[in-house]
């Protein structure tokens, strides 16, 4: 499966910004879907991740009533509608299929796109 994220940009902080990721090839059918992060000189990190067919979501603490994520399952895509953003959230956003049953772990990368949240 090949991702492909979008909706990345330049923002103010407490602005919001939506992301995307979209599916191709053939009809997404793993276990979920989730989003990373990776800020300069630091490692990629969990944000957030919902499963496919029940819809459950997990949450880092760092975003937690500030991110929301959801799928679009005839669109074989993942949204990240990210609120009140703050400078630390700067970072490549990654989307990723997930490896079976684990919610903060992934399998299958997209590039990444770039979130700058300026304060």
């Amino acid at each position: 499966v090949q991702l492909v994220e979008s909706g990345g940009g330049l923002v103010q902080a407490g602005g919001s910004l939506k992301l995307s990721c979209a599916a191709s090839g053939r009809t997404f059918s793993g276990y979920g879907m989730g989003w990373f992060r990776q800020a300069p000189g630091k490692e990629r990190v969990f944000v957030a991740a919902i499963t496919w067919i029940v819809g459950v979501t997990k949450f880092a603490d760092s975003v937690k009533g500030r991110f929301t994520i959801s799928r679009d399952r005839a669109k074989n895509t993942m949204y990240l509608q990210m609120n009140s953003l703050k400078f630390e959230d700067t970072a490549v956003y990654y989307c990723a299929a997930l490896t079976p049953g684990r919610l903060t772990t992934g399998e299958y990368w997209g590039q990444g796109t770039q979130v700058t949240v300026s304060s």
